[in-house]
């Protein structure tokens, strides 16, 4: 639980200066061998590996726990009516399968107006109505489709776009190889419009040696938002509200965690929204229950954390969510002072970027 201090860290204690040129534009030729800096909360010592080395981290017994949301092609392009202009138009969430009403950004968004229809696909194979106005840049609109919901998210399937984040849209197109390189291997449920990019790191023989080594890999959902990327514009942390995400933690996930914690065994978070997920689910005797609704929970020092030992996750860009959530992990002086090691070392950052392990 977030501790009730009178000191509480502000959102400038986290600004560093991060070299444009150490920012990932792709993803290493093998999942397992980008590089991963490991990070001893209790001694501070700091070692340069593969990411492939994880598995002398963890023991027999041990549970590792990840997020295995699918990210849908969300990424439509279109035209506006009457005038033809290019429009490109982000599917945040759906607010009513019957509807067909979604919350989206759309680019541009300046001369986008309600009642404006919108037209996408081949011979306009999908057409919108722009029914609100909800931000300067986000817009609910109405899909005018009359088949079923599993014809129309088909087509919508079928023309989408894998949905990067937008820093690397400003760097590259979008490739082909995105639309398997930006999801983890054990990705199932679809409903994320950005991938848990720490679970990136996990290769086909990794997870097969874990299993062989009887390392527990358990799972739950966290479908990822655009409040993963949404700027922090507080300095007074307490004051920052996440975006809610859907979330689902079964009965026998969380039995299989409380039984590993129960033999003394280490629990590994893969990512910062597994971790989010797994403190959202905390009750106020440090139980893990089962979970299945929305969690706009917000991670920041100083934070108890109840349920994770170890931590996997990415370099993240400063004053990000993320950053601020691993520093509570960590701790923010020596995490601070580690990715002053990891931009010296040229360590990669953000989506497609190397791994740290914390321990």
């Amino acid at each position: 639980m977030q501790k009730n201090k009178s000191i509480r860290m502000k959102l400038s204690q986290f600004r560093f200066n991060l070299p444009k040129e150490l920012i990932a534009e792709k993803p290493p030729r093998n999942r397992d061998e980008a590089r991963m800096m490991v990070l001893h909360r209790d001694s501070g010592k700091v070692e340069h590996r593969i990411f492939k080395d994880f598995i002398e981290y963890v023991d027999e017994g041990d549970v590792v726990v990840a997020n295995n949301t699918r990210v849908f092609p969300a990424l439509l392009d279109g035209e506006k009516e009457k005038t033809g202009a290019r429009i490109q138009v982000f599917l945040l969430r759906e607010l009513n399968s019957e509807m067909r009403l979604w919350d989206v950004i759309v680019d541009p968004a300046r001369k986008i107006r309600i009642g404006n229809k919108l037209y996408f696909g081949t011979n306009d194979a999908l057409v919108a109505e722009v029914v609100d106005n909800t931000t300067s840049r986000g817009r609910t609109i109405r899909f005018l489709f009359d088949g079923s919901h599993q014809e129309f998210m088909s087509i919508v399937k079928g023309m989408g776009r894998t949905p990067l984040p937008e820093e690397l849209r400003k760097l590259r197109d979008i490739e082909k190889s995105d639309a398997e390189n930006y999801q983890t291997l054990y990705a199932k449920v679809e409903g994320g419009i950005a991938a848990p990019i720490a679970g990136l790191h996990f290769s086909r023989e990794l997870l097969k040696r874990m299993e062989i080594k009887d390392v527990k890999w358990v799972e739950l959902t966290l479908h990822t938002g655009m409040g993963e990327f949404k700027a922090i514009e507080v300095e007074d942390l307490s004051k920052h509200r996440m975006d809610a995400e859907e979330m689902h933690l079964d009965e026998n996930v969380c039995n299989q965690i409380e039984q590993a914690k129960e033999k003394g065994h280490k629990i590994c978070c893969v990512g910062t929204t597994t971790m989010r997920a797994l403190e959202s689910a905390v009750t106020i005797p440090g139980k893990l229950c089962p979970y299945d609704g929305w969690t706009n929970k917000f991670i920041f020092p100083p934070y108890d954390f109840t349920i994770a030992d170890m931590m996997v996750t990415n370099f993240h860009h400063p004053m990000s969510s993320q950053f601020i959530m691993a520093s509570a992990f960590a701790g923010p002086d020596l995490l601070m002072q580690t990715y002053q090691t990891a931009i010296k070392e040229k360590y990669r950052f953000s989506t497609y970027g190397d791994a740290m392990l914390i321990i």
